[in-house]
This record gives C-alpha cells, structure tokens and sequence, in this order.
C-alpha cells in the first residue's frame, strides 16, 4: 500500500490507473511476459500445464461475476450500469462457452469442471474479489477489475505474433485481444481514472494496496500452473 496520495505522484503526467501500475511495474512485466504466455503463443503449453490454468481460472467466474454485480450496484452512472451489464453477458456466454469446449477437448471430467480442488493462488485471488465486491465502493470494485481485465490485454496484445493451430490456445489470446474487448479496457480505466481521483488519500491507499495484491497473485496465478494437480 502506497502512502503517497495521487496528487503527490511522481510522475505528474500519468493517470490513476498508469499511476497505480508504476507502482506494481516489476510484478506487471513478470506477469505479461511470463513463461506461459510465451508458450501459449507458441502453441507448446503442455496440455496438463492448459488444463490446470483453466480448471482453476474457470472457479474465478462465479466470483468475477459477483464482482461486476458489485460494481452495477455502486456505479455512479446509469451508463456505467449499462456497459458493466453488458460485459457480465459476454462473460457468461462466449468466455464460458470457450472453457466447456476445452474442457472437453482436454479430456477434463465432470467432477473438476465443477468442484476441483483449489489451489492457494486461486483462493487468495477469489477472496480478494469479495472483499473488493463487499466493499460497495465503486473504485474498489474497479481496482481488482482493472486488473483483471487490463493485465489480460496487456500480455495478448502481441501484434507481430502468430496464432497457434489449436484452438484452446487461439481462441484464450483472442479472447483477450479484439478490438471490442480492448474498447472495453479503455472505458473501464477511464472509469478509476475518473473516479479514483476524487477519493482521499486514505482510500486512494485502498485502491492502491487492492490493485497491488491483484497483479502479485496474477503473476503467482502464471507461476503455479507449472506445478500441475492431478485432474483424473
């Protein structure tokens, strides 16, 4: 958690969120480049490495979900309202529908599409989307989701990069690199940069520490899936 409210930035030229990511740069550039993004778009991800990233981000969606609940309910703006409704339908339609199809094409088991057995990086993750959600204040809301979202386009924004052949690599970067989903991410940073100014310093700290700990558990999120359970 930063002491140092955005006023006092160092950089007086950056936005909140900009702001918000200087701080966390080491753990962002960690996680955008990781090992696993390297193979995702190489198409060399051992399928046991796929299988174990998906099982336990789709236990995210639940949550996620909840979490854009959270931020219709204390959204400031009807139109905010509107776009985070909209986002919260394409999340439970088209990102859905591409887990249950590599699921299948990954040969996963009922049981563990289900209930799997949850590793640390995915409680810690689910928790914080919670206490963001059960905060009832918009920018809080915002700070986990921003990172969520931008994080994902960040490190799928490869434009000199090919596609892999298979679609359960393919389609996850595609997922998050089209331009209707990057029109989303920069409405949804307009939206903390608009609100998070106006907060006090105090809950300019909160944004800060909730938006740190997100982008720390994405990079632990990448580095654990190496260690693969047994989903049999």
């Amino acid at each position: 958690m930063t002491d140092t409210p955005f006023s006092k930035r160092s950089n007086p030229a950056s936005t909140f969120t900009e702001w918000l990511r200087e701080q966390n740069q080491e753990n962002w550039d960690a996680a955008i480049n990781h090992r696993f993004i390297d193979e995702l778009f190489a198409g060399t991800v051992a399928d046991d490495v796929l299988q174990h990233y998906l099982v336990q981000d789709y236990q995210f969606i639940d949550r996620f979900v909840a979490l854009l609940g959270a931020a219709i309910a204390s959204a400031d703006l009807f139109t905010s309202r509107v776009r985070f409704s909209r986002f919260a339908a394409m999340i439970t339609s088209d990102e859905n529908t591409y887990f249950l199809r590599a699921f299948d094409e990954l040969g996963l088991v009922d049981k563990y599409r289900i209930t799997p057995p949850l590793t640390e990086p995915t409680k810690a993750f689910q928790a914080l989307m919670t206490e963001s959600a059960e905060s009832r204040m918009y920018p809080l809301c915002l700070s986990v989701l921003v990172v969520a979202e931008w994080l994902y386009l960040s490190w799928a924004d490869r434009p000199d990069a090919t596609l892999p052949e298979r679609f359960i690599h393919a389609e996850w970067i595609t997922l998050h690199n089209n331009p209707a989903f990057a029109d989303f991410i920069g409405w949804l940073r307009s939206e903390l940069d608009r609100t998070g100014p106006l907060l006090d310093a105090q809950d300019q700290a909160h944004c800060a520490d909730m938006f740190g700990r997100a982008v720390a558990l994405e990079r632990a999120f990448f580095d654990h899936v190496y260690t693969p359970l047994t989903y049999s």
